[in-house]
């Protein structure tokens, strides 16, 4: 039997909400209840995720905002959640008093909506006022509605705006810079705003004066206000595709100047200094530098960089967060993280010091800081068996253990460990392991997870849903630092772009035959699982090294490459994998598409699909085609297809422990036989 041609016959199936696609989605949806939610374990172990996902004693993730840190919170009794805050004082203590600001759940029962909690941005410096985002049922578009924090209520005459891809940020009390749908014309092509206009309040919002344009073939538009205490400015963006950007200086005369730095740089103004972060060589400094300009001197032509961090081979940037009056520093040594503490020296130059000693094997991250006011910082330190524990402190004083997470499931007689494989082309790739401790006492489950795209790392995290479903059965588990990913920087990712792209999956396939070969685990006992671009990787090893694994969790996924730029947001990932219409990249990327590579004269391992109804980002075309066409070709394949949760797949902890229960039941049921 011949491959999917251009000819596809599963077009139809890419109609979202189509009755004939649907009653399919409805068919396979109750194939794979009757095979994985009946297992005699999966209702046990449902319950036993969504306790983890409802537990009342994780630790509630903060932002301040002036007195106040606000938190969003999901649990039993909150399924859609409450948005609420605290003070600090009261944070401290094991059961904090929170403020209610707006309950979720009961806006959706009142507006008979199911709404999802899309974020808010708060009005600065009185944050008296919020902009409020919704998103129906999880997808990425939202409704956005102002609301009057004094009063717990929308305000009726305010700031609103109809169901699109909005961007919206305060500009002053009465005035906001919003991009969204205003019609034809008013969107790219990837479905994002093509314009940015200045709304002031009481005036419609089709009369909002535009300020900046971007081109359709760009991802789009967008601008912000800075309120940094006397550096108020505003500045206006196009983001070219999804890793190159133009940045312009939007003066009060409606001037721009442009900010002239290579258009792969990340760039941003602190204060007074222009940050830029080079993806590439750029004055002197190597692709993942860290420089500081003076930036006034900056927009005069003076190119003078102070450089606050340069990357090695086995060093990168991770992240940097400012304090009143320093910068926070995280940096990556072959994946484990380090933070340290630079401050600007009167006389020029910067001094740096450790701020925290971090466990082997572990991740640290800024959590929160405050940088208009103090040097006040939360930091998060955990492992894969290690819960986290969130400190809070002063850069020059003491710090404090202000919340610490219990275990969620057994550690003992497990260890985690980093290993490196070779892959063909002679590249070390790390990889972790966390499994029984010491050596193998003969092979046993191993799951592999991977992303390698995006300049995406994967650092050691806590995982207390793979700890019980996985960890606790007597599986392994195994995380892959592929190329693609940004764990070595830019030229990591750059090694897996566009025709590249069968390096971040061999890199894969060297770790999953790196893993046999110590014994860990044998190709009938190895399963895989990756979302997204993780689930193109996983479509890769499905087609190119079926013979490797035993079963594969495919989540969300990306898997037709000759379509996936005309599908929902798919334009905005050309620079990644390459544009389906370019006579120079549609054969590579035919090469790489699993929807095109599966053809009758393999066998394929067995494979569990899942993806959304409501995902407007990765289609759900994708995963119901290669359905449809591992169905025809009499594969094992199953496909879960949840109406709701946009592209995280679900949207509350009932429907995140379900598709989790299925896809561990799944691994297990194929990966354990030869051990059971």
């Amino acid at each position: 039997m011949r491959c999917v041609s251009d000819e596809d016959p599963y077009l139809w199936l890419e109609d979202i909400d189509g009755e004939a696609a649907l009653r399919w989605v409805a068919e396979r949806n109750a194939e794979t209840d009757a095979a994985l939610a009946a297992d005699a374990g999966f209702t046990g172990l449902k319950e036993r995720l969504r306790e983890v996902l409802d537990a009342s004693d994780r630790i509630p993730r903060t932002v301040r905002h002036g007195s106040y840190l606000y938190n969003f919170w999901r649990d039993a009794r909150n399924a859609r959640g409450v948005w609420r805050r605290t003070t600090l004082e009261q944070y401290r203590k094991d059961d904090p008093e929170w403020e209610i600001l707006l309950d979720v759940d009961a806006l959706a029962e009142a507006e008979d909506e199911k709404w999802i909690w899309a974020g808010a941005q708060l009005r600065h410096p009185d944050h008296g006022r919020a902009l409020v985002c919704l998103s129906r049922d999880g997808g990425d578009a939202v409704v956005v509605r102002e609301y009057d924090l004094a009063a717990r209520a929308f305000v009726e005459d305010g700031f609103r705006v109809a169901e699109a891809k909005t961007r919206i940020g305060w500009i002053d009390a009465d005035t906001v810079f919003v991009g969204t749908d205003f019609g034809p014309g008013s969107l790219t092509d990837a479905g994002y705003p093509r314009t940015v206009r200045r709304w002031r309040r009481g005036t419609p919002l089709e009369d909002a004066a535009q300020v900046f344009e971007a081109d359709t073939g760009d991802v789009a538009a967008w601008a912000w206000h800075d309120t940094t205490p006397g550096f108020e400015r505003d500045f206006v963006a196009r983001w070219l595709d999804f890793f190159r950007s133009e940045m312009f200086l939007l003066t009060p005369d409606a001037t721009l100047t442009r900010i002239d730095v290579p258009d792969d740089a990340t760039a941003y103004a602190h204060r007074g200094y222009l940050i830029v972060a080079p993806k590439s060589a750029w004055l002197g400094q190597p692709a993942g530098s860290l420089l500081a300009f003076d930036f006034d001197a900056f927009l005069a032509g003076d190119r003078t960089a102070q450089v606050l961090f340069t990357p090695d081979e086995r060093t990168a940037l991770a992240g940097h967060s400012w304090t009143r009056h320093h910068l926070l520093l995280e940096t990556m040594r072959d994946v484990s993280t380090r933070i340290e503490v630079l401050t600007p020296a009167s006389g020029g130059g910067w001094t740096r010091r450790a701020l925290a000693d971090v466990p082997a094997l572990s991740c640290v991250a800024v959590a929160d800081t405050d940088p208009d006011v103090s040097d006040e910082y939360f930091l998060d330190v955990s492992g894969f068996l290690q819960p986290s524990t969130l400190h809070h402190g002063r850069v020059d004083a003491d710090s404090e253990i202000l919340k610490q997470a219990p275990a969620r499931f057994g550690t003992e007689g497990l260890a985690a460990e980093q290993f490196f494989a070779t892959s063909p082309d002679g590249t070390r790739v790390p990889y972790f392991v966390i499994g029984p401790a010491g050596a193998p006492d003969g092979p046993g489950p191993a799951l592999l997870y991977g992303y390698g795209g995006f300049e995406v790392s994967l650092t050691p995290s806590y995982d207390a849903v793979t700890g019980r479903a996985w960890l606790e059965r007597g599986g392994t588990y195994v995380v892959a630092n592929i190329r693609g990913g940004g764990e070595y920087g830019p030229d990591w990712h750059r090694a897996a772009l566009g025709a590249q792209r069968p390096r971040a999956y061999e890199d894969f396939a060297a770790v999953a035959g790196d893993l046999v070969a110590r014994g860990i685990t044998t190709p009938a006992m190895l399963g895989a699982m990756g979302a997204s671009n993780g689930g193109l990787l996983m479509g890769a090893m499905l087609t190119r090294f079926p013979h490797l694994f035993g079963a594969l969790v495919v989540q969300v996924p990306l898997l037709d490459m000759l379509r996936f730029h005309k599908l929902l947001a798919g334009a905005s990932w050309t620079a990644e994998f390459g544009d389906p219409d370019s006579e120079a990249d549609r054969p590579h990327l035919q090469e790489l598409s699993p929807y095109h590579r599966l053809t009758a004269d393999r066998a394929y391992p067995p494979v569990l699909l899942t993806t959304s109804t409501r995902d407007d980002r990765v289609h759900p075309g994708h995963a119901r085609k290669a359905a449809a066409r591992l169905r025809e070709l009499g594969q094992p394949v199953l496909l879960h297809e949840n109406t709701g949760g946009g592209h995280a797949g679900a949207g509350d902890n009932e429907q995140t422990a379900h598709i989790e229960a299925l896809a561990h039941t799944f691994l297990w049921r194929h990966l354990a036989r030869e051990r059971d």
